[in-house]
């Protein structure tokens, strides 16, 4: 039985996890073949308002020390908008303050001029644009030539206790729709060419990965019930309209901060 999952937290010896505490958050380094993992874990995504924004803080802080310091940075929001436990991607691009345009005189009087170049782009999927993502991304890498490339998409997880309450980003890069079994061309280094980090949310399990823990590992006999006529199933929380809307709330304003810190949260909420 192959557990699937997208969380480095779950696929990893404990023993090889750095973790500290910050407030009401657990944050889990690690490192594993030369790629950086950190793990942030929260009691509820829905449910925690992040009034201080202490947790969008602690993001932000975490994405910076993935990136380079300067250079202009390409966001991507992978995912389908369509489909709410994937929407997570699109819905965060739709938030993230783009700046690459603002150049010049423009950028003078507007007294942004200090601004990092950011582009921002939803390259949806295959299914609805007969194009990869990565190959939308390739295209754009090489046009625009950005020093770094943020990815940003739902994950899925092994454990139905890390849905909505985990985030998790990584230098890895990611390869889209590998922890649900539909896995797309990756989005790395290896294949854009400059550093990718990723940033993602688990949102949903599957099932036959939930039966599998529940029955310890036994589900001989099971397979019509795991999937019925043979079709995959996904588990995603009641809340999960929830999680995404406060999600990609909290992945895109912490992108905002990292890549342009001298704007403040209240800033960034009024021009995204």
């Amino acid at each position: 039985m192959v557990f699937r999952t997208d969380l480095a937290l779950e696929n990893t010896d404990p023993s090889r996890h750095v973790t500290r505490k910050e407030k009401d958050c657990t944050i889990t380094r690690i490192e594993e073949e030369g790629s950086t993992y950190v793990t942030l874990e929260v009691q509820s995504i829905s449910d925690h308002l992040d009034s201080d924004n202490s947790l969008l803080t602690l993001t932000a802080q975490e994405l910076s020390a993935l990136l380079p310091e300067k250079g202009s940075v390409l966001v991507a929001g992978l995912g389908n908008r369509a489909i709410t436990p994937d929407a997570l991607g699109p819905l965060a691009a739709e938030k993230i303050l783009a700046t690459r345009h603002i150049k010049g005189e423009l950028a003078r009087v507007t007294g942004l001029d200090k601004l990092r170049p950011v582009s921002v782009v939803s390259p949806g999927v295959l299914g609805c644009t007969g194009i990869e993502a990565f190959e939308t991304l390739k295209a754009l890498v090489k046009e625009l030539e950005p020093d770094a490339v943020v990815a940003i998409d739902a994950l899925a997880a092994r454990s139905p206790a890390r849905l909505g309450c985990t985030v998790q980003l990584c230098s890895a890069g990611i390869s889209p729709g590998a922890g649900v079994g539909n896995a797309r061309p990756r989005i790395d280094e290896s294949t854009l060419g400059v550093p990718v980090v990723s940033m993602g949310i688990p949102t949903v399990v599957d099932a036959a990965t939930l039966a599998a823990d529940l029955l310890d590992g036994n589900t001989d006999g099971e397979e019509e019930k795991i999937a019925p006529r043979g079709a995959q199933m996904m588990v995603t929380p009641r809340e999960i309209d929830l999680i995404i809307s406060r999600g990609a709330r909290l992945l895109s304003m912490g992108i905002n901060v990292a890549l342009n810190p001298s704007l403040t949260i209240a800033d960034f909420e009024e021009l995204a």
